[in-house]
């Protein structure tokens, strides 16, 4: 089943959420129409688990960041490192994509709604640890958490869907700077 999820995101990032169909699905993975049905029973259901297959690649190295022994500082420079939009973007096109299909699909939703707080839940309990133990200060690290995540959120949107419109290094420092701010921490300490 995992191929078939493998080759369902590949079709995603190629045709998008909305015009994919099961059988672009079962044809580029070389099986039938039925077999992909016999998994998902319906088209939502494929999409919000191809969906849910992808992120949780991304979330597997969030995981990783958040359990390691590293500081809350070095955990939160890796944490904007994973979030952050990166060359072809492809991870944050099937967000943009899933968040505006969500809109109409409710299995879309709950699926983006639930690893989207994960992604927010991770940040909180980094920045929480660097309030605890003096690294930053910040009255709301839920509150940052929300903001950072916002802002990298609609920056990916005008990255991903108008290229060119904002110059990666631009946009990461955006994110440092605005990063600091709500962590209490100098600049430079996040790069």
């Amino acid at each position: 089943m995992d191929s078939l999820l493998r080759t369902a995101c590949d079709v995603i990032v190629d045709r998008g959420l909305a015009n994919t169909r099961t059988s672009d699905v079962a044809n580029a993975a070389g099986v039938s129409q039925a077999l992909v049905f016999y998994h998902f029973n319906t088209k939502e259901r494929l999409l919000a688990q191809a969906f849910s297959y992808a992120a949780e690649q991304d979330l597997a190295r969030l995981d990783a960041v958040v359990s390691s022994s590293a500081s809350p500082l070095d955990k939160v420079r890796k944490i904007l490192k994973l979030y952050a939009p990166t060359g072809s973007s492809k991870s944050w096109a099937m967000w943009i994509d899933c968040w505006s299909e969500s809109l109409r699909v409710p299995e879309l939703e709950k699926v983006s709604r639930r690893l989207d707080l994960r992604w927010k839940d991770a940040l909180t309990e980094v920045i929480a640890a660097g309030c605890a133990d003096g690294t930053f200060t910040c009255a709301d690290p839920s509150g940052a958490a929300w903001r950072v995540t916002a802002l990298i959120d609609g920056l990916a949107v005008q990255v991903t869907v108008h290229e060119r419109v904002i110059a990666r290094k631009q946009l990461n420092e955006w994110i440092r700077q605005h990063t600091a701010r709500e962590l209490g921490v100098a600049v430079d300490q996040l790069s």
